[in-house]
């Protein structure tokens, strides 16, 4: 009863942050579940917007694909996800630039893949490397098309 206000508002903060991030964890849990596949088809009925991020789910989800798909020595299959992963993110390239939203964030992500497939390039045997390469290089593209997209001039306009 001698609660003092600012105690019981932490308490309630602390109780509301914990089910927000509850809510959030089971959301990203649900989003697990999804199949690549799955995101694939989704893909095709998702609007401009939140073409960029489904894209780049899509292309880490594949990066993690070829990753053990290169362990478990199934280097067509690797070579496919690698292929994946460079197209899904030169699709969310497009969408981000188109509609001016989300280029951070998709740059972002695209160096951080560009940089796990340096590191796979490292592991695979030197045949397999040109295709991790080209993946790489792709990337790269991808990143310098965002960076131009969001620090390009603005015309000035009448004044």
């Amino acid at each position: 009863m001698n609660e003092t206000r600012p105690a019981r508002f932490r308490q309630s903060h602390g109780l509301r942050l914990f089910f927000v991030l509850l809510a959030a964890s089971l959301t990203a849990a649900a989003g697990q579940q999804e199949s690549v596949e799955q995101l694939k088809s989704r893909l095709a009925s998702v609007g401009a917007q939140q073409c960029p991020d489904l894209c780049i789910q899509i292309a880490a989800r594949q990066l993690d694909a070829a990753h053990k798909l290169y362990i478990a020595g199934e280097s067509e299959q690797a070579k496919a996800a690698v292929d994946d992963v460079s197209a899904y993110s030169e699709q969310a390239r497009d969408a981000a630039v188109k509609t001016g939203r989300r280029q951070k964030e998709t740059e972002i992500m695209v160096r951080r893949m560009a940089y796990r497939l340096v590191d796979i390039k490292r592991a695979v045997s030197v045949e397999e490397q040109g295709a991790v390469q080209s993946a790489i290089e792709r990337l790269q593209r991808v990143r310098d098309d965002l960076l131009a997209a969001m620090f390009a001039k603005k015309p000035k306009g009448p004044k």
